[in-house]
């Protein structure tokens, strides 16, 4: 019981997140990001938000983190209007490196075609 209550808050996080990073948050470093997922501890006190950009460049991983580190506040007491539980978790956001980390498996079979030609 308690697994399914945990997924239907991360989704529904993610979802409003989304939103929020949307409608409320102006910072231009925030834009263009994708949320991919996120993680609730059991005890539903932390939140791990996951996200990927379009940019590969580490100057730009750097800039968008601070500015969601940033919006982090505003985001959480966005979200604590919005979801009808007990406390908001705390949030923290992390790069997902799964994105580019498939793209450069892409690259290489690529690669690996035009050689076997």
């Amino acid at each position: 019981m308690a697994h399914y209550r945990v997924g239907r808050l991360e989704q529904e996080i993610q979802k409003e997140v989304n939103d929020i990073l949307l409608k409320r948050v102006r910072d231009p470093r925030v834009q263009g990001v994708t949320l991919t997922g996120v993680e609730v501890t059991g005890d539903l006190q932390q939140a791990t938000i996951y996200y990927s950009i379009l940019s590969d460049k580490s100057e730009d991983e750097q800039t968008t983190q601070t500015g969601l580190e940033k919006a982090a506040g505003l985001i959480r007491g966005e979200l604590g209007h919005r979801l009808s539980i007990y406390k908001t978790p705390e949030i923290k956001f992390e790069l997902d490196s799964s994105v580019q980390y498939g793209d450069k498996i892409d690259q290489l079979i690529n690669k690996l075609k035009q050689q076997g030609e």
